[in-house]
């Protein structure tokens, strides 16, 4: 009898609304869904009349997507809120922390991109390409040496292992450097990290970088642990690469760490605020390369989300575990 009533709740229908997106998108999910889960399209939610938005998501068991707070508290039936991006951060509403949804998010389907991202910047500038690159506009031959370096020998020290961090160790292991991670979570011995500390030796480990990255998630913890002191720690001659979040550095200190030439450059991804203001200082500098948080988009990105997607709409139906779950306390 017990095992006819599980099978009976697994085999039941679950609603699954997708919140935007494309339709293309919902097709595919819907092709290989399992007969019990239900997808549900809204292309544009946010702009859709109150009423019809709430017949819509009401009897909802999941949304994938990025739910405003109204429409989880709309959704009386909700189980599981799938985040399409790493950061979970601006979802974390106290009726969703509070609560026994499980939130799952995107972390690791983009990785190779961002850690590929990362190191495009750092060699652009070891090589100074940031040099070169000008020259074509003026059509100058200059074989003057400008401090060309290699990465072999150096030290990377990689705030946050999880799953950036990790393939940018890789990449780095890969160069012949020494990689040094730090990381509030234990984690077993991995080939690609020569060493690991926890935060609170933050401090001790960064004179000891050639190049710093940025790769931890937002957390309350997290916010502003790189910065003044931390820049003023580092050694004259490296560099600093901005991969996950711009709350997690402290941007007027890079500014001052490259106006006083403290460092030799630095590569961000993510500032904050966002956009980057224009006329802030940091555009000003020729060895700081500034991308407009795109590290996560390119081949492969969209591909390897819709396989979480289609995994986690499986193991949802069937009542099982899902990949990426979201400590929501601990807010990654």
């Amino acid at each position: 009898v017990a095992l006819i009533a599980v099978v009976g709740l697994n085999a039941q229908t679950k609603k699954i609304v997708v919140l935007g997106g494309s339709e293309d998108i919902v097709t595919e999910l819907r092709a290989e869904a399992p007969a019990n889960a239900e997808l549900v399209y809204l292309a544009n939610p946010r702009s859709m009349p109150a009423a019809e938005l709430t017949s819509s998501i009401a009897d909802a068991h999941a949304f994938l997507g990025n739910p405003t707070v109204d429409m989880v508290t709309t959704a009386k039936e909700l189980e599981w809120v799938q985040i399409t991006s790493a950061g979970v951060k601006p979802y974390l509403y106290p009726e969703l922390v509070n609560s026994d949804v499980v939130m799952t998010n995107a972390r690791i389907a983009s990785s190779d991109g961002i850690a590929d991202h990362g190191f495009a910047m750092l060699l652009a500038l070891t090589r100074k390409l940031n040099v070169f690159m000008p020259n074509r506009e003026i059509e100058l031959w200059d074989r003057r040496n400008h401090g060309l370096q290699q990465l072999r020998g150096k030290t990377a020290l990689i705030i946050g292992t999880g799953g950036i961090g990790s393939a940018v160790a890789q990449r780095a292991k890969a160069f012949g450097m020494s990689t040094i991670g730090v990381d509030p979570v234990e984690f077993p011995p991995r080939p690609a990290f020569g060493r690991m500390v926890y935060p609170d030796r933050l401090d001790q480990v960064t004179p000891l970088a050639d190049v710093v990255f940025i790769c931890a998630p937002r957390t309350k913890d997290s916010e502003g642990m790189f910065g003044s002191k931390q820049f003023e720690l580092l050694k004259k001659g490296s560099y600093f690469i901005a991969l996950s979040r711009g709350q997690l550095y402290n941007l007027d200190a890079l500014v001052k760490a490259l106006d006083s030439q403290a460092i030799a450059g630095a590569g961000v991804d993510v500032t904050a605020p966002e956009p980057l203001p224009k006329g802030h200082a940091l555009w000003g500098f020729s060895n700081a390369i500034i991308t407009p948080h795109i590290a996560t988009q390119g081949e492969g990105h969209m591909a390897n989300r819709m396989i979480l997607y289609k995994e986690n709409i499986a193991r949802f139906a069937a009542g099982e575990k899902l990949i990426n779950i979201v400590d929501m306390h601990d807010e990654y």
